[in-house]
């Protein structure tokens, strides 16, 4: 009997697991994922998910290959992901199997893009696939997928939105819940409103996470820590991670005179980056347009942060209601760095911190119904449970009958 379904993919991760166990569960463990190449970057994450009992990874040798390819040509439905997988797909869509493809915006530098080696083998296997005319349709890791394939005459209607799913368990839900109604600590922030140019004897702790890249632009952060130290606000911020930039962000924190209010706290586990998440109010996330999905948001949205973030990253029109559950902000350009920042939008990125200061109720309010959102339509049940929908739905000549959220049409 065949396989129900099966995800190929580079590596399972933290990022990938949480979905990949559901699938598990809700297919009667027939389900598979495979893992196509050996991959030590795990982009922060420490958990081992060697002993998955789903999960084949086809790269160990011939036989494991060989496995996987039968998978590829039998099962329901396949879900492939990056070029890795082209070998599987092209073999199975041949036979003009029923599959899925997940993946991130394509065009993030524009029409620039389309001199990537791996996005053009792609594109070469698409029109010369005949893919158009099979069902192959797209799962859409980011709101601008759809918009991209649309300029390049590829998934026309057949794009579906999907991401990456944070665990919400009902532990974790009552935990960002609790902070909510606990009283401040010295960095925790409260529920009145406060002026901006009155000192105050709690504090706001703002968080930001994420490789020190020119493209993140964590100039931003600290340049609006600045800013709201000389509006004499009650905050620090503290920074995880670690990469190119950082020795020179923590330089213009001295020569800014912001050691009182700036923290840098390097590379920490995925457990520490939640509790952290846990403890901060706000979370600012200041990436440009080559942030693809930006895995943070939900991490961030899901421990209960007030999350602000740049309109240019692919989770934020998915994930952020805004006024809601977080406030969108002005994207920064490519261009933006410590000596020429993007001013417009780190002031519209200070306009909405600011905003949040001065309502903390409206804060608050916010946080909460982060927590609940990300539960109720964004968690890793929900996702497999909507996908297995979609399928079905596809597999039966229908659009698809989920209305929000993952799997919704993109």
């Amino acid at each position: 009997m065949p396989m129900k379904l099966a995800v190929f993919s580079i590596v399972l991760n933290h990022h990938q697991a949480p979905v990949a166990d559901e699938l598990w569960e809700l297919t009667g463990h027939d389900f598979a994922f495979v893992e196509l190449a050996p991959v030590a970057e795990m982009k922060g994450g420490t958990e081992n998910f060697r002993d998955r009992p789903y999960l084949l990874p086809a790269w160990e040798s011939q036989e494991a290959y060989g496995k996987a390819m039968h998978i590829a040509c039998s099962a329901e439905c396949c879900i492939f992901s990056g070029t890795d997988s082209l070998p599987f797909q092209k073999k199975r869509l041949k036979l003009g199997l029923p599959s899925l493809e997940m993946g991130e915006r394509w065009l993030k530098h524009g029409w620039l893009s389309l001199a990537s080696p791996r996005l053009m083998k792609w594109f070469l296997a698409y029109c010369l696939g005949g893919w158009s005319e099979k069902p192959l349709y797209k799962l859409c890791m980011g709101a601008f997928v759809a918009r991209d394939h649309h300029k390049l005459g590829t998934f026309i209607d057949r794009c579906y939105k999907w991401g990456y799913f944070i665990r919400t368990e009902d532990q974790v839900l009552a935990e960002a819940s609790k902070k909510q109604i606990e009283s401040p600590s010295p960095c925790s922030g409260n529920s009145g409103g406060v002026s901006l140019d009155t000192a105050s004897s709690d504090c706001i702790s703002i968080m930001w996470c994420g490789r020190f890249l020119k493209w993140k632009h964590p100039e931003l952060a600290v340049l609006l820590a600045q800013r709201l130290k000389g509006r004499n606000v009650p905050f620090r911020l503290k920074l995880y991670g670690d990469g190119a930039l950082r020795a020179k962000m923590e330089q213009a924190v001295g020569k800014l005179g912001l050691e009182d209010v700036v923290a840098f706290h390097g590379n920490v586990s995925n457990v520490q980056v939640r509790e952290a998440m846990k403890s901060a109010d706000i979370f600012v996330f200041t990436s440009d347009r080559q942030e693809g999905w930006g895995a943070v948001a939900g991490e961030s949205l899901s421990c209960g942060c007030a999350l602000v973030a740049s309109e240019d990253i692919g989770s934020v029109p998915y994930l952020i209601k805004a006024g809601y559950n977080g406030l969108i902000f002005r994207g920064p350009s490519p261009y933006s760095s410590m000596k020429n920042p993007d001013m417009r939008s780190l002031e519209d990125l200070e306009q909405k911190v600011c905003a949040l200061l001065e309502h903390r109720d409206r804060m608050a309010a916010m946080q909460k119904n982060a927590v609940e959102l990300m539960y109720r339509l964004w968690s890793p049940k929900r996702a497999a449970e909507s996908l297995l929908q979609l399928i079905c739905d596809l597999k039966s000549g229908r659009e698809t009958s989920i209305k929000e959220g993952p799997c919704s049409k993109a």
